[in-house]
């Protein structure tokens, strides 16, 4: 459990650092430095990058589009629900903004921790795992 919350903050944190409803957040700064801070941004981003492709790599070669839509299907599910019994608003376009950031971190922390995740259901190590 420990291992998914950790790779779950680190995909929030990603997904939260490119973009928030806050003024801290990469595609602002990007867009407000550019012309003065091009080598800086240019670094920034391609380190976003480096992690987003890290993430979706892992996610789809575990769960595949199939899993990414299964979890994502599972989230908005949980939202209607939660919608549903008056605990949620959606008229808040910030609170909008945070829910997507936590919905897509916890795609991608999923698909990074699959097999973590299955083995602790089934019991079954996959080939490739190794001792940690």
């Amino acid at each position: 459990m420990t291992k998914f919350l950790m790779r779950w903050a680190f995909a929030f944190l990603l997904t939260a650092t490119t973009y928030n409803p806050t003024e801290w957040n990469f595609v602002r700064w990007a867009t407000d430095s550019y012309a003065t801070q091009t080598s800086f941004v240019v670094l920034a981003g391609l380190i976003l990058l480096i992690g987003y492709i890290i993430y979706l790599r892992a996610t789809l070669r575990s769960i595949g589009a199939f899993g990414v839509l299964l979890v994502v299907a599972l989230i908005g599910a949980l939202l209607w629900v939660l919608y549903d019994l008056g605990w949620l608003s959606l008229e808040n376009a910030n609170l909008n903004l945070w829910i997507g950031n936590i919905a897509l971190s916890f795609v991608l922390g999923v698909g990074m921790s699959w097999s973590i995740i299955r083995r602790a259901i089934s019991g079954q190590a996959d080939v490739d795992d190794v001792d940690e």
